[in-house]
């Protein structure tokens, strides 16, 4: 186990021997997985909610596609700016600064729509800096963990920040649905303030030892900084040829679940049941990081990309089938694969790229992936305007699969292994520490 001193934090008993719960055993792990839990709560109610109070304003599926896809573009412009910073400064710092403004511009939203002052060029400007903030977040928060445990930990460190994670998920799913029906959405988008409140405050708590600091060059030189991470970025095919598949996923799904999902849920079961169905995907994610803690497969990264042809299941039950109880088994069985998948992918980054440049490919990888973003969501409901709902939606699920076997073509893919752990007595022995 390595040093307490080297965390800056004097660490509880239990160490690298206490299992899959070993790193909450570090107070700064703690502290950032609270934090992140409380922005993925928070996050998981704004879309429910969002998408309920555009469609009582307008009814109309291409407003929705605009407001929600202002976000998704803002995010895209600034990942790589915000994979610069998380390399440069401190990156606790940015997480404690970003949740705070995030949580005045929700409260901004919340109080547009609960005083009937709310317009859709309202909604896209302030669904735009949502999306900035998120994009100044998302690189420091994923290259933070592993500098918040043991290197022996990292695995099982990815495994329960996931896990609560999609609690918090969860908890935001389930609530904002059932308030978006009862009080109406404003009051969720409230909700989503205070929640990016406490998570600054949590992330108040994040320190690292000088062994782990965030560097920070002498001199600026954003573009060379910029040249560094893409080279990183590329110099690994089967890094960029997964971020090429979730290009595709992510739009189709965006555009699938985050657009047409409440249209179909307003028309079919209800739009209380909408967050339950939500909440199941998260529920399933639950389970499938405590099995991902556990894994000792060594090709994990090939299990997890083969598993998200999962993600066009609840499409086509969306399509054929819309009963609240089936949707809601196709969202847990998806949310259980696809934590294998992104366990993976975490560890697999963390254990290949140095860590002064993990930020900035943790951006480029964000960008990749979330690129098509706004073209799925903006483009859901014209598309569905011209070829119907039902063929929009399986159509989406064919390009889900068509991706996902075009990425398992690649031997990178297939062939990369994570480190496994050593042989050990007692408990440990079982557990799935990398190094």
């Amino acid at each position: 186990m390595t040093d307490a001193g080297e965390h800056g934090e004097q660490d509880e008993p239990g160490g690298s021997a206490g299992g899959s719960w070993a790193p909450l055993a570090h107070r700064s792990f703690r502290r950032l997985a609270a934090g992140r839990m409380l922005v993925y709560f928070a996050n998981a109610m704004a879309p429910v909610a969002l998408a309920f109070a555009v469609l009582d304003a307008t009814g109309s599926t291409t407003d929705l596609g605009l407001v929600v896809g202002a976000r998704s573009l803002a995010n895209v412009v600034l990942l790589l700016v915000g994979g610069v910073v998380a390399d440069r400064v401190r990156r606790a710092l940015v997480l404690q600064g970003s949740a705070l403004a995030a949580s005045a511009v929700q409260a901004a939203i919340a109080a547009s729509v609960l005083l009937d002052a709310t317009s859709i060029p309202l909604l896209v400007l302030l669904s735009a800096l949502n999306g900035a903030l998120a994009a100044l977040s998302l690189p420091a928060s994923a290259a933070l963990t592993p500098q918040t445990v043991p290197a022996d930990l990292i695995r099982p460190a990815n495994a329960v920040l996931r896990m609560g994670i999609n609690l918090g998920a969860i908890a935001g799913s389930s609530l904002a649905g059932v308030v978006a029906a009862v009080l109406g959405p404003g009051w969720g988008l409230a909700g989503n303030a205070v929640a990016f409140s406490g998570a600054a405050l949590c992330f108040l708590g994040v320190t690292t030892s000088p062994a782990h600091a965030d560097r920070t060059p002498e001199r600026v030189r954003p573009v060379h900084e910029l040249r560094e991470g893409w080279h990183e970025f590329t110099a690994r095919r089967w890094v960029w040829i997964v971020v090429l598949q979730f290009m595709v996923v992510n739009a189709v799904i965006a555009g699938g679940v985050q657009v047409l999902g409440p249209v179909v849920a307003d028309d079919t079961f209800g739009r209380g049941l909408w967050g339950a169905v939500l909440a199941a995907e998260m529920a399933g994610a639950v389970v499938g990081g405590v099995l991902a803690a556990r894994s000792r497969v060594r090709h994990a990264l090939l299990l997890g990309v083969a598993l998200v042809t999962l993600e066009s299941v609840p499409l086509v039950v969306l399509a054929e089938t819309p009963n609240a109880l089936l949707l809601g088994l196709a969202m847990f069985a998806n949310g259980a694969a696809l934590e294998q998948f992104g366990v993976a992918w975490d560890v697999s980054l963390q254990e290949n790229i140095p860590q002064d440049r993990l930020a900035r490919v943790y951006a480029y990888d964000a960008l990749g992936s979330f690129v098509a973003l706004p073209l799925g969501e903006m483009a859901a409901g014209p598309v569905a305007g011209r070829l119907g709902v039902h063929s929009t939606l399986l159509g989406g699920a064919v390009l889900v699969t068509l991706a996902t076997t075009a990425a398992l073509c690649s031997r990178e893919v297939r062939s990369l292994t994570t480190r496994q752990p050593s042989a050990q007595p007692g408990p440990a022995a079982a557990q799935p520490v990398p190094r």
